[in-house]
């Protein structure tokens, strides 16, 4: 689940992480009203769950309270990478003397929580990998061990932070901190900034404050973080998402024309894979699991309601759950809707010999000897 940048600094303040004073504000009235409040040069930005607000127009500075309500207004109106801009935040505008970046994320590589910071903030972080790897930190965290003040200097060195290398490390623990705390998947500052005397209320010229602020909690914590999970942004489903959520199937629309029903999370991701490394293009992800022979009706009229689908895809490997079980419930299904679609096979494991006995029987159709094999033959269709 995402969260607005204004909904994530709460969490920066509570490990004592400084940000500036803002006002959330839905209307230009309510936008005016801040600016009278905070009394001097603000930020307008646009409270969406993405980034790059400011190069689709959501991030304007104002001076006064008047160009405040114009910035709110013409920040309202937008769209921002299919997100209707629905509320603005009026915070502050700080005098920056230095700009960093600052995150801690899940990293797939080492299985485990990464703190990454790099002396170019303001950046895309994408940018600076590319152009700046050097400039780019990243320290794997042992989540027995956690992330200190030691581990924080150690992969600082060598940067020339000069004085602010300790208020550096001491925001990264504080980061890590917030981080571990919140169940977050990521947390990132960018900019992390130094600021010129006396260009914020109530913060120290010198202190580091954090301008932006992206959180994004991960949803297996839903359930611990029910207060939490309240100010943040549900994710937009399409209408047949919202569908699959209602039956409980774990379905996402895709963009390509091959649907797809297969068993197993693991085993439907690589079913993804093999049909894009044919060069073809699946158009959902659907995980039906043991219960196929119950939901097969609902989930294949779901995936078959895509109008871009042109072809289906049935992949079912079996231990437990018996694939001869799984395939009856998909052919009652496919005999129930007679969509005119080719369906092509791929079942293996536990009751594979019934359940090709059935499809040759029943639709006349032969699975294919391996998954690679029912995956060329289904993009060759398409062609």
């Amino acid at each position: 689940m995402n969260f607005e940048e204004h909904a994530a600094k709460p969490l920066l303040r509570a490990v004592g992480i400084a940000v500036p004073r803002g006002r959330l504000a839905r209307s230009a009235g309510e936008a005016r009203a801040a600016a009278v409040e905070l009394a001097g040069p603000v930020v307008v930005k646009a409270q969406v769950p993405t980034g790059k607000r400011g190069k689709a127009g959501g991030i304007r500075v104002a001076d006064t309270a008047g160009e405040v309500a114009a910035a709110a207004e013409a920040i309202l109106d937008l769209e921002i990478a299919g997100h209707r801009v629905e509320s603005v935040l009026v915070e502050e505008r700080a005098a920056i003397a230095a700009e960093y970046y600052a995150a801690v994320l899940n990293d797939a590589a080492s299985k485990g929580p990464m703190v990454m910071f790099s002396a170019a903030g303001g950046m895309d972080v994408e940018e600076v990998a590319a152009s700046m790897p050097d400039r780019l930190r990243r320290a794997p965290v042992d989540i027995a061990r956690g992330f200190d003040l030691e581990s924080a200097r150690r992969m600082l060195e060598g940067l020339g932070l000069g004085a602010d290398e300790t208020p550096v490390a001491e925001t990264l623990v504080a980061l890590y901190r917030a981080y571990r705390d919140n169940d977050a998947e990521l947390l990132e500052i960018n900019p992390l900034a130094r600021l010129h005397d006396g260009s914020l209320n109530g913060i120290d010229g010198g202190r580091l404050v954090a301008l932006d602020c992206k959180f994004t909690l991960d949803d297996s914590g839903i359930k611990r973080r029910e207060a939490l999970a309240q100010m943040g942004t549900p994710e937009r489903l399409t209408g047949l998402e919202a569908r699959g959520q209602a039956l409980g199937l774990k379905y996402i629309e895709l963009d390509g024309d091959i649907g797809m029903l297969a068993n197993g999370a693991g085993l439907t991701m690589t079913t993804m894979d093999v049909i894009t490394r044919h060069g073809g293009r699946p158009a959902n992800f659907l995980e039906i699991g043991g219960d196929a022979y119950t939901k097969a009706t609902p989930a294949l009229e779901l995936v078959l309601d895509n109008p871009r689908v042109k072809c289906m895809l049935v992949n079912f490997c079996g231990a437990f759950a018996r694939t001869d079980v799984m395939t009856g419930g998909v052919i009652d299904a496919w005999e129930a809707l007679a969509p005119s679609l080719p369906i092509f096979f791929s079942v293996h494991g536990t009751g594979s010999a019934e359940a090709r006995s059935m499809l040759s029987e029943r639709l006349g159709v032969t699975p294919y000897a391996t998954m690679d094999e029912a995956v060329a033959a289904a993009v060759a269709a398409i062609r």
